[in-house]
């Protein structure tokens, strides 16, 4: 059973992680339907939030049937984030993640996210007066060091779950990788192997399958596990993932209009929240990363008109000509099984 604080969040926990332009209510409350234990918010700016930036408040939106939500924020000096977190626990989540992960240039180049990973004492300083300051349980979310030469993570846990968090989130590269190369989980496994630490740990980094999803909790023996780009255009990884650990069984794949519905109500939900052209315009890095296209052959086209379509009535158009060309892929598939089988 695994708690953060008082958050029950089951045996294993597969967690939505927090991502910028991603995670808005919409995304979470369907990440959550599909299975997801707990969702994070965008990134959230503490310079931005204690200076009322309406766009930045508007990320501390949450609703009851997302619980529990939590929401993150990220900023370079610790005045500014002890405000930032007050005026957080005023949106009631139900944890406050401290971001010291990100590694985008307008971010870890000013210091704050990943950056914090190039001045240890100010991250613990700024970690040790946020939990003080909030009556709400606080985590973080980091890396594994700045570069190859600076992997810190092991010795860096300890101070932190020093500092008073209730939980510690890693991605298992370093800032230098930025999302090349492989995640390094045996040192995520070091972490959580350490018996000085009794704090959870959630791993991070190329969850991208229910096997290797598995594989994370079986062999690094993590409290839970946090997936993030696999989910663009795939929400229901979070069924296929629970499903898996569950039984031991892949989930059997349902029919491509099922597959194509969750697409258009990802569609109308993104454009509820802002509006058809922003809306749509959101929603093209689901659709441009999702596998749900790859076996379909002579895609090019198709693929480039779904990235340029401008209105939803053009896109679910196109969506049911894709609908029709998934199934015929199936069939062919299907007939091909059969032939195999009678040879």
């Amino acid at each position: 059973m695994s708690k953060i604080a008082t958050i029950d969040l089951g045996p294993h926990p597969v967690l939505l992680a927090p991502m910028e332009d991603v995670t808005d209510p919409a995304f979470r409350l369907m990440c959550k339907r599909f299975g997801a234990d707990m969702v994070y918010t965008e990134f959230v700016s503490a310079d931005a939030l204690i200076r009322s930036v309406s766009k930045t408040e508007q990320k501390l939106n949450i609703s009851d049937e997302e619980r529990p939500v939590a929401i993150q924020i990220y900023g370079r000096d610790t005045a500014t984030m002890v405000e930032a977190a007050k005026i957080v626990e005023q949106a009631r989540p139900d944890l406050l993640d401290l971001n010291f992960g990100c590694p985008v240039k307008r971010v870890a180049g000013k210091g704050a996210g990943a950056g914090m990973l190039q001045n240890i004492p100010l991250m613990l300083e700024i970690t040790r007066a946020v939990v003080q300051a909030v009556n709400i349980p606080v985590s973080v979310k980091t890396r594994l060091g700045w570069d190859a030469g600076s992997r810190i993570i092991v010795n860096l846990a300890e101070q932190l779950q020093d500092c008073g968090i209730s939980a510690l989130t890693i991605h298992g590269r370093t800032r230098a990788q930025m999302y090349t190369g492989e995640a390094d989980w045996t040192l995520i496994g070091e972490v959580k192997n350490n018996p000085r630490m009794h704090i959870p740990i959630i791993g991070n980094g190329d969850i991208t399958t229910p096997q290797r999803a598995r594989e994370c909790f079986d062999r690094y023996g993590v409290d839970g596990i946090m997936i993030g780009r696999a989910s663009f255009g795939r929400p229901w990884i979070f069924k296929e993932v629970k499903h898996y650990i569950e039984t031991g069984e892949e989930l059997p794949p349902a029919e491509a209009a099922w597959y194509m519905d969750v697409l258009r109500r990802q569609v109308e939900d993104s454009v509820k929240l802002l509006d058809e052209r922003r809306g749509i315009l959101h929603v093209r890095r689901h659709l441009a990363a999702s596998p749900l296209f790859k076996g379909i052959p002579n895609f090019r086209d198709t693929r480039i008109a779904m990235l340029r379509a401008e209105t939803q009535e053009e896109l679910f158009r196109l969506f049911t000509e894709i609908e029709e060309r998934l199934e015929g892929v199936k069939a062919d598939m299907e007939v091909k099984q059969h032939t195999n089988t009678n040879q």
